[in-house]
């Protein structure tokens, strides 16, 4: 068992958010990576994939999801399971959004028409 303290929390900074990990295989040495989301208001996330699932849950605010060609709209207590292989963007509304993620360690973003991103770092 691997407790992993508030304090130890690793924070990565992007224009649209702060990404703070709890549990990765480099923080507990995970087989998942768990992280919070805390876009900042407005934020556009950029348009992209990834090569494998992901679960969003939405814990405060609300967001517009765009996801293999549908868009809707999301808030506080709803969850959207992204497909791998599906290109996606998230649009934080006016007051911004907090969400929990979790994901396969080492799992790759990458542009919509497939470049490779690599592994994010709240994802390692």
């Amino acid at each position: 068992m691997t407790v992993i303290r508030a304090a130890e929390a690793r924070r990565s900074e992007t224009p649209a958010g702060v990404m703070t990990t709890f549990a990765s295989p480099t923080q507990g040495g995970a087989s998942r990576s768990l992280w919070r989301v805390d876009a900042r208001p407005g934020a556009e996330g950029p348009v992209h994939d990834f090569d494998s699932e992901q679960v969003w849950s939405w814990v405060a605010g609300a967001a517009t999801v765009e996801l293999g060609g549908d868009t809707f709209s999301v808030a506080a207590g709803d969850t959207v399971v992204m497909p791998a292989r599906t290109v996606r963007r998230i649009v934080a509304d006016p007051a911004g959004y907090t969400a929990i993620v979790t994901a396969p360690a080492g799992a790759r973003a990458m542009t919509a028409d497939g470049a490779d991103f690599g592994v994010p770092p709240w994802i390692v």
